[in-house]
């Protein structure tokens, strides 16, 4: 009787373990626990298709790992180089995770950077066109024969800058605060229509602006940034974070 019980339970045991394993591999069980983090992981709803696909997956990195083992890869240098860096990645984004979770970020603060964000951009927006050469003696040549009737959209081929030249030079509506400083300062105070009678110099040459049209600015809705400000806050905070733990850090 005793026997017949102990032989019934080892026969249960063995089922409930086996449940507990979605395959088994050269006899290497691959529990249901890999499957289930692998399927969340994913993303995608729970189906039993889905389940097949994962199962067949994990079925086929074992038997690449068995193989890899045999071959004694794990324990190659370059090999043990990647795992570490790997797990290294791994864990870094775990503490960086865990730091925002700390202090996650805020509507209030995805708002305040909004408006700031829309202060800093100004209330207009310019449409200009703009001719970028080596040297000055090359731009003022360029306003010589703007003078003498040549077409803007022409001499804007000869420009460095290849994305807009193709485009007449032209460079679509942009806040002042998309250019660096003397660009914008010099596109502001021209008329409609009119062209910049000296050469702009910036750190990526001299310049010939032309500015065709001003308009209020088109700023889109909170909700429709609120990912990408969400996105830029979290990165700062993660910089203040990575900044915070270097100056308590000694390096020698």
């Amino acid at each position: 009787m005793f026997r017949t019980l102990f032989l019934v339970a080892c026969a249960v045991a063995f089922a409930s373990a086996h449940a507990q394993n979605v395959a088994t591999v050269n006899n290497v069980p691959i529990p249901k626990t890999l499957e289930d983090a692998f399927v969340k992981q994913i993303g995608q709803p729970d189906t039993p298709e889905l389940r097949k696909r994962v199962r067949d997956q994990l079925v086929e990195r074992e038997i690449l790992m068995q193989e890899a083992k045999k071959r004694g890869v794990p324990d190659r240098p370059e090999v043990k180089f990647q795992l570490d860096l790997t797990r290294q990645n791994t864990v870094i984004q775990g503490l960086l995770r865990d730091e925002l979770q700390k202090t996650p970020i805020t509507d209030d603060q995805i708002k305040a950077e909004y408006d700031k964000q829309h202060k800093a951009a100004g209330d207009k927006e310019y449409k200009a066109r703009h001719i970028l050469v080596e040297n000055e003696a090359d731009a003022m040549d360029i306003i010589d024969q703007l003078d003498k009737g040549a077409k803007f959209e022409d001499l804007a081929k000869k420009s460095k800058d290849s994305g807009s030249a193709a485009n007449g030079g032209d460079l679509d509506w942009a806040a002042p605060g998309a250019y660096v400083k003397q660009f914008s300062d010099a596109m502001v105070k021209l008329e409609k229509g009119k062209y910049t009678e000296a050469p702009v110099q910036t750190q990526f040459g001299w310049h010939v602006i032309r500015l065709d049209d001003v308009r209020d600015q088109q700023v889109p809705p909170l909700e429709q940034l609120k990912p990408q400000i969400s996105e830029m806050l979290q990165q700062q905070r993660v910089q203040a974070f990575v900044d915070s733990l270097k100056k308590k850090a000694t390096v020698k």
